[in-house]
């Protein structure tokens, strides 16, 4: 396999700010180049695009929430229409577009029409549900995992783009390559990535069966609930599988050496697959309506990402310890440890706040926004790490460090005053007069909120503008 990597010193050579008493395995990735690069651009292209879309409506809802100005808002159902694309966007659509864009990248040349075909489909099913709030202004409905719009724009979209990701995982399986009899680092991470693959075609697996037993007749709140419940969860795990070969991709791009074995990670792989296997023993098992239903797949989800994120956060940790404090990192890796950094932060703070959930109150997207971030900033990393090598310039340093600073403070205090509120019964999914705020405690916690949103908002511009940015700065230097 070809690759754009920057040239790469011997493995048995210590590099700045590597520790020499701890050498551990490179976790690094090959980037073809060709038609996979190209494949693997234009999936890029549609997450990056996908955030900047859900960026924009999310300036309306932190307004919409803020005490003193959520009032002059639309709510409602505005807000909920708006709050349903958003979070499809930056959650849906931005993962499996950078999904689809490390897919691409691990693939082979086969069935390289299908990949294009769906990156089309998805690009238009993105499109359509980017404008539904304006189209469709009624009937939102707060689905966990996948929330929708139940008129005629948005769910057009939303098949749209079931269909391109059903093609895409469809060429990924077909285009796959084997990991190699030798386990190393890099066969680890193809390990890891075949792993995501392979849940999120259980995952769809998932939703076709749910679709086809959840009886069409139930109320539309839900009948959708129970039918992206399943695979919802299963997609989970394709998410832990690309964080964890994330973030041992940006600790070695840092110069870390991080002392855990591909063995091991390989392993920490595997229990994520049994999790995503054991899904279809619950659907053979209980109907898909029953509580035992629900119930298993939320114990198998809290199993597999308790045990792997945990023990590479820690090996990371580590590795960042021992380091050569004497050797500068170079310009081009601080931005990549910042988004290490703050992605572990982030999943860490998403965990904690887990604990303190009691009822349905706001500290529930507290805890899954820390960690659905966390995701989000350690992929924003990997496309930093991506740039140089499909072609455009390495993002500026200062502005990518700054950006991911911005953003996961901005999430920080997003979610610290989610919890803070939620201490007081606030609700979640509601807004404006809707909150009914009664206390200084209950104002200052969603005040901090809405203030951390905005913040938020500010560093996901931020990265639009570092990605903008490098591929201009390439063009002009051809």
């Amino acid at each position: 396999m070809t690759t754009l990597a920057m040239p790469r010193p011997d493995d048995s050579a210590p590099r700045p700010g590597a520790s020499t008493s701890a050498m551990s395995a490179r976790f690094a990735l090959d980037v073809p180049d060709g038609a996979r690069a190209r494949l693997a651009t234009g999936w890029l292209a549609l997450g990056v695009g996908a955030l900047a879309a859900s960026g924009l409506l999310a300036v309306f809802l932190a307004l919409a929430r803020t005490p003193g100005i959520g009032r002059f808002l639309p709510a409602g159902d505005f807000f909920r229409t708006v709050l349903v694309a958003h979070v499809d966007l930056s959650v849906l659509v931005w993962f499996v577009a950078i999904a689809g864009t490390v897919w691409s990248l691990n693939s082979t040349t086969r069935a390289l029409g299908l990949g294009r075909a769906a990156i089309a489909l998805a690009a238009v099913g993105a499109l359509l549900v980017a404008v539904a709030p304006f189209f469709d202004p009624a009937a939102p409905i707060m689905a966990n995992y996948i929330p929708v719009i139940d008129a005629p724009v948005f769910l057009s979209g939303l098949a749209a783009f079931a269909a391109g990701t059903a093609l895409l995982v469809l060429r990924g399986l077909l285009a796959s390559p084997l990991v190699g009899a030798r386990l190393d680092g890099a066969g680890a991470l193809r390990f890891g990535i075949n792993a995501s693959l392979v849940a999120c075609a259980v995952a769809l697996l998932a939703f076709a069966w749910s679709f086809a037993a959840v009886p069409r007749a139930l109320e539309p709140r839900a009948y959708y609930e129970l039918a992206f419940w399943g695979g919802g969860h299963v997609l989970q795990f394709a998410w832990t599988l690309l964080l964890l070969v994330a973030w041992l991709v940006l600790a070695d791009a840092s110069g870390l050496r991080v002392p855990i074995s591909p063995r091991v990670v390989t392993l920490l792989f595997a229990l994520q697959l049994v999790a995503v296997f054991a899904t279809t023993l619950v659907y053979l098992a209980f109907d898909v309506t029953s509580v035992e239903h629900h119930r298993l797949q939320t114990w198998l989800m809290r199993i597999g990402g308790t045990i792997a994120i945990p023990v590479v956060a820690a090996a990371i940790a580590v590795g960042y310890a021992r380091r050569d404090r004497t050797a500068p990192m170079p310009s081009d890796a601080k931005p990549l440890a910042a988004a290490l950094v703050v992605s572990i932060v982030l999943i860490g703070a998403g965990g904690l706040f887990g604990f303190l959930i009691r009822g349905s109150d706001v500290r529930i997207p507290a805890h899954y926004h820390g960690a659905i971030v966390g995701v989000t900033i350690a992929l924003m990393g990997l496309v930093y790490w991506l740039l140089p090598r499909l072609g455009a310039a390495p993002p500026r340093p200062r502005l990518a460090v700054w950006q991911s600073l911005l953003y996961g403070t901005g999430q920080l205090m997003h979610i610290t005053g989610l919890v803070w509120s939620g201490g007081y019964g606030v609700q979640r999914k509601v807004a404006g007069g809707e909150q009914v705020l009664r206390s200084a405690g209950e104002i200052a916690g969603m005040g901090l909120m809405g203030a951390g949103g905005l913040v938020a908002v500010s560093g996901g511009v931020l990265f639009v503008v570092a990605v903008a940015l490098a591929v201009r700065d390439r063009r002009r230097a051809a």
